[in-house]
């Protein structure tokens, strides 16, 4: 170890207490040869040789601790809380002196715990635990743990940090959804699909061309008669329904700070969405508009990893390319769910257009307005209701959204809409006899006869 490096380890090791004693010395040993007192010189000489031993004492020590730290858990929705375990262990010969543990945390999850451990025995260890909260979404690093070590007058510490870290993920908060059906009348999963039955015909689901090896108990006679070859069932398929999921992530869409802005709603909202949709068996795709295009949903970890790192991006229109990245925003979708900030006009006629046409689409229109406060001007709220009827022409569901309101009743309500819109459009052709009538009247032929028998 070179002068240079000692002498840089003395300096930043010394404490507030120890930098006293090393001036209040040098101080004292020069007015003593200033004045010939002796004794002065010798209170000078104490007081700077302190601080000089403490530090050979402290850097000599050579402690080997070991650290362990368990994240429990490591995923967790905004506003809950972990628990960070520390298993610290002396793997020396001598007990520890006083330890003072301290792991770094980003500012987010609050400030860095600090422990002080008096004494580590040879062999013995010492468990803390200390929990973390988040009111953000993101990924949060944990960790190094740093040891210092001091001398017991407390004029010289040594710093020892570990290289271990860990990652807190905080996902958006999923709440649970009710049953309902949008867009399309079907679950999300089936072994079969009504618009393909519809399309290819009854004879045709379910059967090709014979091939060698084929089981000879799977020839399907009718089909083979009418196409005037051997045909085969085919081995039965799951079909998955398709919903993309798409959340205007524009700065300028949005109102609001922190975890009670809009967008934080709106990426709750598609969360929750999401997770609901899989369980019900559909495929799903997420867009952020963030450059990444339609994200393969193909679990909820998938989803929730995705939402957890999302942030809001400078863009003045809705640049539906962003949205589609390399993919299509029709492809095969039987529902499109988009929750949507402010809207021009403008980006309200491009985005009525990508609805496919025989594909639901539901719009959460958040109505910014009511998570700016108090001040509120009446062009908002008119461009608002533009907005909302170009997405009902184009035939989009449009679905006012607030600040107050509950996700959960939005989407019932969104589902009561769908069904009623589908018995609206059904009415005019189921049969007469399903209508009820109106009462008959009665006649004279149905009054008791009052005559003559």
């Amino acid at each position: 170890m070179s002068a240079r490096t000692v002498l840089h380890t003395f300096s930043t090791g010394l404490t507030v207490r120890g930098r006293a004693f090393l001036t209040s010395g040098l101080a004292s040993i020069a007015a003593a040869v200033l004045m010939d007192y002796q004794p002065l010189l010798r209170i000078g000489v104490l007081l700077a040789a302190l601080p000089v031993v403490a530090a050979v004492v402290t850097g000599s020590s050579r402690y080997r601790i070991s650290c362990r730290r368990v994240l429990q858990p490591a995923r967790v929705p905004v506003g809950a809380a972990a628990q960070v375990h520390l298993r610290l262990q002396n793997a020396a010969r001598l007990p520890s002196s006083t330890l003072l543990v301290e792991d770094r945390l980003p500012y987010t999850l609050g400030s860095r715990p600090r422990f002080i451990l008096r004494r580590i025995e040879a062999g013995g260890h010492r468990r803390v635990a200390y929990r973390i909260r988040s009111e953000h979404r993101g990924r949060f690093e944990i960790g190094p743990l740093t040891l210092r070590s001091a001398d017991p007058l407390g004029l010289f510490e040594l710093s020892r940090s570990f290289t271990a870290q860990h990652t807190l993920t905080v996902v958006p908060k999923v709440q649970p959804l009710p049953p309902t059906r949008l867009g399309a009348m079907w679950t999300g999963r089936g072994e079969g699909h009504a618009a393909y039955a519809a399309a290819a015909g009854e004879e045709d689901i379910g059967v090709r061309e014979y091939r060698h090896g084929d089981d000879l108990r799977r020839i399907h006679w009718r089909a083979t008669a009418h196409h005037g070859e051997m045909m085969v069932r085919r081995e039965e398929r799951t079909w998955h329904s398709q919903c993309t999921i798409l959340v205007d992530s524009r700065i300028s869409a949005h109102r609001g700070t922190g975890p009670a802005a809009s967008y934080e709603w709106a990426v709750s909202a598609a969360a929750s969405t999401a997770v609901h949709l899989l369980n019900q068996g559909y495929h799903v795709r997420l867009s952020t508009a963030t450059g990444a295009g339609l994200i393969p949903a193909e679990d909820q970890d998938t989803v929730l990893e995705a939402l957890a790192v999302v942030k809001p991006i400078h863009a003045a229109a809705l640049n539906l390319d962003e949205w589609a990245g390399s993919g299509s925003l029709a492809g095969s979708d039987l529902l499109v769910i988009a929750f949507l900030g402010a809207l021009s006009p403008a980006d309200a006629v491009e985005l009525a257009k990508t609805r496919p046409g025989t594909a639901g689409g539901v719009a959460f229109l958040l109505d910014t307005a009511t998570w700016a406060g108090p001040t509120v001007r009446p062009a908002e709220g008119r461009t608002y209701q533009e907005s909302a009827n170009v997405l009902r022409a184009g035939g989009w569901q449009v679905v006012p959204a607030r600040a107050a309101d509950d996700f959960a009743e939005l989407w019932r309500a969104a589902g009561r809409h769908d069904f009623e819109q589908a018995l609206a459009a059904a009415a005019p052709l189921m049969p007469a006899w399903s209508t009820p009538s109106a009462p008959v009247p009665p006649t004279a032929l149905d009054e008791p006869s009052g005559g003559a028998s």
